[in-house]
């Protein structure tokens, strides 16, 4: 039994078969495995999409040193705990601790250190100040996304950023059917980074007196998983009450269905072809959106 340094990062994995030896325990180098994938779910808990997140700052964080204690094993199908804390932000270097745990024990302790360089030259240069800021505020508890609720000539720029990655380029959705008059009357919802990068967005609209449409719901995909979407529908079923609405239905497609009926949306009707996909009319109720721990405002997995 250790006791628990803590650290406000944690992304829970599973040990894989393919990951024990002949030993029947995990190969000691899958650990940096293990690290290094928590790091990805750092960054994300960051609000980064990574690459375009680093493309922004203009360079690239690049492992410098990596070193391991090994305090006990873990074995096939164990369920482990990887906590990720900065450690120390130094003028163009940082230092990552991080821990596994299974249950309370610790299994492995490490130190990862990236240098922050130049893709091209891989030469080291300065950690931009708002990485450094982000990291810092991200360690002291702050919150890392900022939701933004309002119409499109104030979310627009923004909104059709991710709505053309996403609908356009990624889905192959003609860019003539993915915009519409429709913005210009909708009630917006956008997510965006400490960096100022639009990260996910939904719109409502108004169909009759008390009755609305959540639609054009994109989240990029690197941040799909996270909370992103999640905060969307919660704005936006808070914008429906707001506005007296009693019912909200959408459009989802198949792939999503299991996400809206987490926010209490039920499938309504027969599936219908939208752009080419198939999508179902879901359903929802806002007679008990009042605040309380049920509600779908404050409920709802990472999307």
């Amino acid at each position: 039994m250790t006791l628990r340094r803590h650290h406000r990062f944690t992304h829970r994995l599973r040990v894989r078969w393919a990951e024990v030896d002949a030993q029947r325990i995990v190969f000691n180098g899958h650990y940096l495995m293990y690290f290094d994938t928590a790091m990805g779910e750092y960054w994300r808990a960051l609000g980064l999409p990574y690459e375009s997140a680093m493309a922004r700052l203009g360079g690239d964080l690049y492992v410098r040193k990596t070193t391991l204690d090994y305090h006990a094993s873990a074995r096939y199908d164990e369920l482990l705990d990887i906590h990720v804390r900065c450690e120390h932000i130094g003028n163009t270097s940082m230092r990552m601790h991080c821990e596994a745990y299974r249950a309370d024990t610790l299994l492995v302790s490490g130190e990862l250190v990236y240098v922050f360089a130049d893709p091209q030259t891989q030469q080291s240069r300065p950690i931009p100040t708002s990485l450094r800021d982000l990291v810092l505020d991200f360690e002291a508890g702050a919150e890392m996304l900022d939701i933004q609720v309002g119409p499109w000539p104030q979310l627009g720029l923004s909104a059709r950023e991710v709505r053309e990655e996403v609908f356009v380029r990624e889905q192959g959705i003609p860019k003539d059917l993915e915009l519409d008059e429709a913005d210009q009357t909708a009630v917006h919802a956008l997510v965006i980074n400490h960096l100022g990068m639009p990260l996910a967005t939904g719109r409502l609209t108004r169909l009759e007196p008390g009755v609305s449409r959540m639609g054009r719901m994109a989240v990029v995909a690197s941040m799909r998983g996270s909370s992103v979407g999640s905060r969307v529908v919660r704005a936006l079923l808070q914008a429906a009450h707001d506005q007296g609405d009693h019912t909200v239905l959408l459009h989802a497609q198949q792939s999503a269905v299991p996400f809206y009926r987490r926010f209490g949306f039920a499938e309504t009707g027969p599936h219908h072809e939208e752009a080419g996909i198939v999508h179902v009319t879901m359903v929802r109720r806002l007679d008990d959106l009042s605040g309380g721990k049920n509600s779908p405002v404050l409920s709802g997995g990472p999307a």
